[in-house]
């Protein structure tokens, strides 16, 4: 007794230790992702503006250097259009000493090549000895400098890829033009240095125009064209990276796949303006670095929680095994229970098959008396068909008694059906269904139903739409829902002076039949449709026709109800999916 009670005791401080431990160690999870979030944000901003700034310095030295670079060349071409030995060659036809001439100019002037166009537009001389020969009548340079009196800059693509930036001027002797002096500015020479320092720059004209750039396939296109032009593998890769760096930051543009900084200047030339893109690696690279030393440090903070709390885990071990053996005594009254109760199912399963057995004589029982209540009205209309065929044969009236007899072989194909069709009470799912007209339905039913309603003198009043009403059925099992409805209100307005039996078809989101008599209603409505229920008198039915009728509908898919009336008299109401046959419903 002293021990349980000193379990009971540890019980119960060991259970609000543990709420406090949960607690210690939620908060140091919350302290843990707020150190770490704050930590982020500040060192993320900090590193991006130090990136920033950076990147600002280099923009503006690259720029800087290529207005450098056109503005030395710029004073070239009007310095060779005054070299007299230039002149004279052109005057004179000589280009002998020209060529060497240029060469030893363009080491001096760091230019890419220089050229010497004739009044023709025809190469006299060149660095470049390839070009020797060629002709440049048509192009911008040359014509524009024939047009101009100063220094003409041209931007001119090239067919090898890439751009030419050249400086041309008019050559002119006794005031008359004798040929084109052409200076080739190297810019491509600053693409190649940026590609080694930074990600990517873009230079662009005034229309908007990449004209050098470290990514070679950018030239020619738009900034945003250029910026679009990405392979479908790295938007996926971009995905994939931004949703893994949770220290990402908004990106200004995407640049194979990574995230970069745009930084935008102008270049005071021409309307020129210059783009660099910068990634964000080195700010991941800053931030990722102190984020894991505070997460190993949390770390660290969380084992020593964690192994102080294994300590008192190993304390309480013993009381764990204590408490194994009252769950062994436990498990073997368990076990016993068990083995009752395997004996009590193994008696309620030789009960299950005795009365298994017992619901299969029922079956049959019930079997027999939905044939015999089933034909019970076909044999009727038989017998008020063969009386009249009879009477018309008397009276020498053939033809009219074989209309009878046609009529009496209707019922006998009916009386063969309805054995057929009343398998389907035990085994279901077997008849293939066609659509069917409710209407005609309705009127074949009237038909059978036609002697009983005369010997009765009922009044039948239908409303029926214009339109048919097709549904998806049997329409032998619709007619037998129909003739066990009519029967039954034929039944129930026995005891009426007037009987009326009004009938009503509509057609909505269901096929809804309605069948109203002015009888005395129903009693019992939540036994209505059990079977062997009746409320005739003995020998008058079995009790099975509503039962059978509501399996008949319910396997149609549909609903049979039954109602008290508000003027008196009971309601049916058969209800079926409808057949929409237009073609928008099929649709």
């Amino acid at each position: 007794m002293s021990e349980l009670a000193s379990d009971k005791k540890d019980r119960r401080r060991s259970g609000p230790l543990s709420w406090r431990v949960r607690a210690a160690l939620i908060l140091l999870l919350v302290l843990a992702v707020s150190t770490v979030w704050i930590t982020n944000v500040l060192l993320t901003d900090r590193s991006t503006a130090s990136t920033r700034n950076r990147a600002e310095l280099r923009l503006a030295l690259y720029s800087g250097n290529i207005l450098s670079e056109l503005r030395r060349n710029a004073i070239v071409p009007q310095l060779l259009a005054r070299d007299p030995a230039l002149i004279g060659a052109l005057n004179s036809g000589d280009f002998s000493q020209s060529t060497q001439r240029l060469i030893s100019y363009v080491d001096e002037i760091g230019a890419a090549s220089l050229m010497l166009l004739d009044r023709d537009g025809r190469t006299v001389a060149a660095t470049d000895r390839n070009r020797l020969g060629s002709n440049h009548r048509s192009e911008a340079y040359y014509v524009d400098a024939l047009r101009a009196n100063t220094t003409v800059f041209t931007v001119q693509e090239r067919e090898a890829g890439g751009y030419a930036f050249t400086y041309s001027r008019r050559m002119e002797s006794q005031n008359s033009a004798i040929g084109v002096i052409m200076v080739e500015v190297d810019l491509a020479k600053f693409e190649r240095a940026w590609a080694g320092i930074t990600d990517a720059v873009a230079v662009l004209d005034s229309e908007g125009r990449i004209i050098l750039a470290t990514e070679p396939r950018w030239r020619g296109l738009t900034m945003d064209e250029a910026l679009a032009k990405q392979p479908a593998e790295n938007a996926i890769e971009r995905a994939i990276k931004a949703t893994a760096d949770w220290t990402a930051l908004p990106a200004d543009a995407y640049l194979r796949g990574e995230a970069v900084m745009r930084i935008d200047g102008r270049i005071p030339f021409r309307g020129w303006t210059m783009a660099t893109f910068t990634t964000y690696a080195s700010v991941r690279e800053k931030v990722n670095a102190v984020l894991a030393l505070e997460i190993m440090a949390f770390a660290l903070l969380a084992a020593s929680a964690f192994y102080a709390l294994s300590r008192k885990t190993a304390l309480r071990m013993a009381l764990f095994q204590r408490e194994s053996v009252e769950l062994r005594a436990l498990n073997a009254r368990l076990q016993r229970e068990i083995a009752e109760r395997e004996k009590v199912q193994k008696d309620l399963a030789s009960a299950e098959q005795t009365l298994e057995q017992s619901s299969k004589l029922a079956a049959l029982g019930e079997m027999s008396a939905a044939v015999s209540h089933e034909l019970n009205q076909p044999l009727a209309a038989m017998k008020t068909y063969l009386a009249g065929a009879r009477l018309l044969l008397k009276r020498n009236r053939p033809e009219e008694a074989m209309t009878a007899f046609s009529r009496i072989d209707d019922l006998i194909e009916r009386m063969g059906a309805i054995t057929r069709q009343l398998k389907s009470y035990a085994r279901k799912g077997q008849a293939n269904f066609v659509p069917v007209d409710m209407a005609e339905a309705l009127a074949s039913s009237l038909s059978m139903m036609e002697p009983q309603l005369k010997a009765r003198r009922v009044r039948i009043s239908k409303i029926l739409p214009d339109q048919p009403v097709m549904v998806m059925g049997d329409r032998m099992r619709i007619e037998q829902v129909l003739v066990n409805l009519l029967r039954n209100a034929i039944d129930a307005t026995k005891s009426v002076a007037n009987p009326e039996i009004e009938i009503l078809l509509a057609s909505g989101e269901t096929a809804t039949l309605s069948v109203r008599d002015n009888g005395h209603g129903i009693e019992d409505l939540d036994a209505l449709f059990e079977p062997f229920y009746t409320t005739k008198q003995p020998g008058d039915g079995t009790g099975l026709g509503l039962a059978i009728s509501s399996g008949i509908v319910s396997d149609l898919g549909g609903r049979l109800t039954a109602r008290n009336g508000t003027e008196g008299g009971a309601v049916f109401d058969m209800q079926l999916p409808i057949l929409n046959q237009s073609p928008a419903a099929a649709e």
